[in-house]
Parts: structure tokens; C-alpha cells; sequence
């Protein structure tokens, strides 16, 4: 046995979809350009338009196109970036299927958001739009009003910290877990904690201080998610678990002294 095993023959539309991903790159193509129609595209590519429609589909689902109906120059699918969609739908279904688990989920969202409240701390950057987020809180009549102005304050700090793909991404991760962030809110029974830590992070990366708005950011998953650090080797920063039992024995030891 040599251990090689026959090479898998591709299928028509994946081939399509590698062209266009060449062209992409090649040609420099930017969101709102639009492609070829599906004929004209079956032609030059030599292949069938079932399978130019194939690859079509899988690229609209992926956010990479939009199709539209059309002919003549208004023929062919447009260039669009809708990131955030595709990984969230892609998220919420394997949150359905249990091949990723809620943990899993908040401990890639506590790295994120601590990673990007320090580089907006440091960076400087505008928070009107938590500030915004802040006051429609305050002003939410329901849990569901509360998430979705929650949401948007901590896709706000994701989009602080200058990155556009760790924003895409935390938009999607809250997006995905939307049902356990309502579910969280009404365990909690009221809000006034939640608004608390907010306040917070914000004054922290307002200030300039990196370690405090990492330090809040896990104080209020803390609170809205208790169960699953509790349960869970989330911890935030490597040695966080170390420093805070260093710090606790330190501040016992004290006592003990003052005491004596």
C-alpha cells in the first residue's frame, strides 16, 4: 500500500466558483461591481449554466453576492459584503446541532470583546455610538428591546476597536445567540447590574485604560452568563484565575496582620 489516496474529481460549479474567486483578486474587483450574466459566464467558462446557478447560490448564501434578475447590462449577480449574516447563520445552526456549545460561543465573544475594548481604549476612539446604545437602554420596555440596543453597544466596541473583521464577527456571534441573551436578560430580572457594568466599560476605554476595560468587559459576562463560568474553564486572560487568588490571599494576609 503506498498510502495515496485517488484524487477527488471537483465538481463543475466548485470550479466556477474558484474562477470567479481568481477574477476577484486578479482583476481587483470591489463590492457593487457585477459579474457577467449566467450565459455569457457559462460560455466563457465552458461549463453548463445549471452549474454557473449552482455556484451562484452557494456564493449569495456565503454574503459574497447578491443576484438579481435581469438582462442586458443588468444581467449578472452583484459583489456584496454581508460577512456578519453568513457567519451568524452559519453559527445559529451549529449552535442547533450542538456541534459548538454556548460555551464555547461566549468564551470566543470574552476574547474578542476584552481584545477589542483595550484597543479602543488605547486608541482613542469615537464611543458616540455607545453612548447612543447606552440611552436606548436605559429606555427598552422589554427584554427583546434590551438585547437588541445590548447588542449594539457591544458590536459598537467591536467596531471601536478599528477592526472590520472582529466586528463582523462579534456581530455574529451576538446575533447567534440572540434567544440566550433574552433568556439571560429575564433570568436576571432586571437590568439595573447589566447597565451598571456598561456604564463601565465605557468610562474605562473612555479613559484610556486598557487593563480596567478588559477587567469590566469580564465582570458583566460574569453576571449575564453566571452559569457558564461557573461551570466552564472561561477565566478570561491567561493567569487571570492566578492573579485574583494571588490578590485575594494577599488582601487575607494583610487582614490577618491588621488584625494581629
Amino acid at each position: 500500500m503506498s498510502g495515496w489516496q485517488p484524487v477527488r474529481r471537483t465538481r463543475a460549479f466548485e470550479d466556477v466558483i474558484a474562477r470567479i474567486e481568481e477574477r476577484i483578486a486578479g482583476d481587483g474587483l470591489t463590492v457593487g461591481d457585477r459579474l457577467p450574466g449566467e450565459r455569457q459566464l457559462a460560455e466563457q467558462l465552458q461549463v453548463s449554466r445549471s452549474s454557473v446557478r449552482e455556484a451562484m447560490r452557494v456564493l449569495e448564501t456565503l454574503g459574497v453576492v447578491s443576484s438579481q434578475v435581469g438582462r442586458g447590462p443588468d444581467a449578472g449577480a452583484v459583489l456584496t459584503s454581508r460577512p456578519a449574516g453568513a457567519l451568524t447563520d452559519l453559527l445559529r445552526l451549529h449552535l442547533g446541532l450542538a456541534s459548538l456549545s454556548l460555551e464555547e460561543v461566549i468564551d470566543a465573544r470574552l476574547m474578542i470583546e476584552q481584545w477589542s475594548a483595550a484597543r479602543a481604549a488605547v486608541h482613542g476612539s469615537d464611543l458616540s455610538a455607545l453612548s447612543d446604545a447606552l440611552e436606548r437602554m436605559d429606555q427598552a420596555a422589554t427584554a427583546e428591546d434590551f438585547v437588541e440596543h445590548d447588542t449594539a453597544f457591544h458590536v459598537a466596541i467591536a467596531e471601536a476597536s478599528g477592526n472590520r473583521l472582529i466586528a463582523a464577527m462579534m456581530r455574529s456571534l451576538r446575533d447567534s445567540v440572540r434567544r440566550y441573551a433574552i433568556e439571560a436578560v429575564e433570568r436576571l430580572g432586571d437590568t439595573d447590574g447589566l447597565m451598571t457594568d456598561h456604564h463601565l466599560i465605557r468610562r474605562a476605554i473612555a479613559s484610556g485604560n486598557p487593563s480596567e476595560a478588559t477587567a469590566a468587559v469580564e465582570t458583566h459576562l460574569r453576571r449575564a452568563y453566571p452559569d457558564i463560568f461557573r461551570t466552564s474553564v472561561i477565566s478570561g486572560p491567561p493567569g487571570a484565575d492566578d492573579r485574583r487568588r494571588g490578590e485575594d490571599q494577599a488582601r487575607s494576609e494583610d487582614r490577618g496582620r491588621a488584625d494581629g
